[in-house]
C-alpha cells in the first residue's frame, strides 16, 4: 500500500506490518469503531477504513496526522484525527477496537523528547513510558467485549505487558511473533542496552509481538 510520509513522521516498518496483519483476524466493516492511538503516518488506521471501519486517530503530532488525513484521501477513506495525548481526546467516547503502535525502544533519557522524529521512539531508560499508561488508559475507551490490538519488542517486557493489562481488567494474550535484525537505532544503542543488560552480548536481533487483550 502506497503512503505518503513527511519528514519527522515515523514510517511504517515491521512492527506496522506486523499489527497490520493481526488486525486483520478482527471483525471490520461498518458499524464498528477503530481507535488509533499514536497513528504516525496512518498505515494501521488506514488499514481498518479500507474494510469499512469508522476509524479515529490520536496522535500529539500535527504533521502526523495531516500525514495521516492525507493518506487516507489518497486511498479514498475518510479518518478521522484528533490531536493530544493517548486517550485525551477521545475521552468519553467507546471503541470496538483500540490499535497501538507506541514508542517502545529504551532510551537513556528519562524524559520524552517533546519534538522531531525520536519522538516515535524513545519510551524511557526500560522503554515502557507509554506502555504502560496505554495499559491503564486504553481500557476506559472499549466498550465490554472490545479488543486492544497493541505491537512492541520483546526488549521492553512483554509478559510485563500482559501483567498491567490483567490488572486493568483486560485479558491478554500474544498473537503474533516475529524476529528481525535490530534497525538503525537499535543498533546505534546496542553498546548501552548491552550495559543495561537489555540484551545479550553481541545480541543484534529483537522479536517483535502482537498483545491482543479483550476488556472483560
Amino acid at each position: 500500500m502506497f503512503l505518503v510520509r513527511t519528514p519527522g513522521v515515523y514510517r511504517a516498518q515491521g512492527d506496522t506490518a506486523l499489527l497490520i496483519e493481526s488486525l486483520r483476524h478482527e471483525p471490520m466493516g461498518p458499524g464498528r469503531s477503530v481507535l488509533d492511538i499514536g497513528t504516525g503516518s496512518g498505515a494501521v488506521a488506514l488499514a481498518a477504513a479500507c474494510r469499512g471501519s469508522s476509524v479515529t486517530a490520536v496522535d500529539v503530532s500535527w504533521r502526523a496526522l495531516a500525514t495521516t488525513l492525507v493518506n487516507g484521501a489518497l486511498h479514498g477513506r475518510w479518518i478521522a484525527v484528533r490531536r493530544g495525548d493517548l486517550v485525551a481526546p477521545v475521552a468519553g467516547r467507546a471503541f470496538d477496537v483500540v490499535v497501538s503502535n507506541p514508542p517502545y525502544v529504551p532510551a537513556s533519557a528519562t524524559r520524552l523528547p517533546s519534538r522531531g522524529v525520536a519522538r516515535a521512539w524513545d519510551a524511557g531508560p526500560d522503554g515502557r513510558v507509554l506502555l504502560d499508561r496505554i495499559c491503564r488508559e486504553a481500557p476506559r475507551v472499549l466498550r465490554v467485549g472490545g479488543v486492544l490490538l497493541m505491537v512492541q519488542s520483546s526488549l521492553c517486557g512483554v509478559s510485563t505487558t500482559c501483567l498491567a493489562l490483567a490488572d486493568s481488567g483486560m485479558r491478554a494474550q500474544v498473537v503474533a511473533r516475529r524476529r528481525q535484525r535490530f534497525g538503525p537505532v537499535m543498533r546505534s544503542r546496542a553498546g548501552w542496552f548491552e550495559e543495561r543488560g537489555i540484551i545479550a552480548p553481541g545480541q543484534r536481533e529483537e522479536e517483535l509481538v502482537v498483545i491482543r487483550a479483550v476488556r472483560t
